[in-house]
C-alpha cells in the first residue's frame, strides 16, 4: 500500500506509538507525544537495521 500525502498529514497521536507504513520499508513513526520522524528499516550482513531521516 502507498503512503499518501494526505494520510501523512492527517496522523494523529495516540496513546501507543505508530507506524504508517508503505511497502518499501520506508514508515512514518508517530510518537504519542506528537512528533513525526521518517524511518527506513533494511537488512545489513543479515540483521535488521533502521535508518531514521529526522521529522
Amino acid at each position: 500500500m502507498a503512503l499518501t500525502d494526505t494520510a501523512c498529514k492527517n496522523a494523529k497521536a495516540t496513546d501507543k506509538p505508530q507506524k504508517l507504513s508503505d511497502s518499501g520499508g520506508l514508515h512514518l513513526f508517530v510518537s504519542p507525544s506528537g512528533s513525526r520522524l521518517w524511518r527506513m528499516a533494511y537488512r545489513f550482513d543479515g540483521k535488521q537495521k533502521q535508518l531514521s531521516f529526522g521529522a
